[in-house]
């Protein structure tokens, strides 16, 4: 009789312990499909990115803007939007240049980048840093130079903004050959004609949740 006790005490034991295992095992699964879906993959792919640019004529300084309706790279994966962008490789063709003016549009390819050494392409790589800065090191006129650039992340898009000075990349020659076919249109109310050598850049990178 105690023999038949002790063994219906131990299944009992055994079995409380199966049931506890098998609701800490049920607990840890909730939990890891919970902390999956707090941090969803993210993605990025060309068709998402939007580059506009800002150039500047006469001496008042007179904006003159674009896009560049090509820009190339390796669709990118991470859990953060700086992750994504951090390490992002990418490639623009020149010819994708758009101002909404065919003219101009040519005379940019042709005196301005065309002046230029290989630029069929700019290319660059985005980094970010430690202090959660953003830089863009890019290779215009066979020179390499790093671009600092602001940032803000707003729903799913990533704000960059940067100002490039041509001189950084020696591209002043490639300034003046502009200047010079757009002599009269960069004309202003005193009769100089200037083309500036900054450039504004502004980059909208749309975040995809897989």
């Amino acid at each position: 009789m105690k023999t038949r006790n002790l063994m219906f005490v131990v299944s009992l034991f055994a079995l409380v312990v199966s049931c506890k295992n098998e609701k800490k095992e049920t607990n840890l699964e909730d939990s890891t499909q919970k902390e999956v879906k707090k941090e969803p993959m993210l993605m990025v792919q060309p068709k998402d990115v939007k580059i506009t640019w800002t150039a500047y004529k006469t001496t008042e300084k007179k904006p003159v803007s674009g896009t560049f309706k090509k820009v190339d790279f390796a669709m990118k994966h991470g859990k953060t939007p700086l992750e994504l962008i951090n390490g992002l490789s990418f490639t623009i063709p020149v010819s994708s240049i758009f101002s909404n003016n065919e003219v101009r549009d040519k005379k940019l390819i042709e005196s301005f980048f065309g002046a230029m050494t290989n630029t069929e392409l700019i290319s660059g790589k985005l980094q970010v840093l430690e202090n959660k800065s953003v830089k863009a090191s890019i290779t215009l006129n066979g020179e390499a130079h790093d671009l600092p650039l602001i940032y803000k992340i707003e729903n799913d898009t990533i704000y960059l903004q940067g100002v490039m000075n041509m001189e950084d990349w020696k591209a002043t020659g490639a300034i003046a050959a502009l200047n010079k076919v757009c002599f009269d249109l960069h004309k202003g109310a005193d009769g100089v004609s200037k083309t500036w050598n900054e450039v504004l850049v502004k980059v909208e990178v749309h975040v995809d949740k897989m």
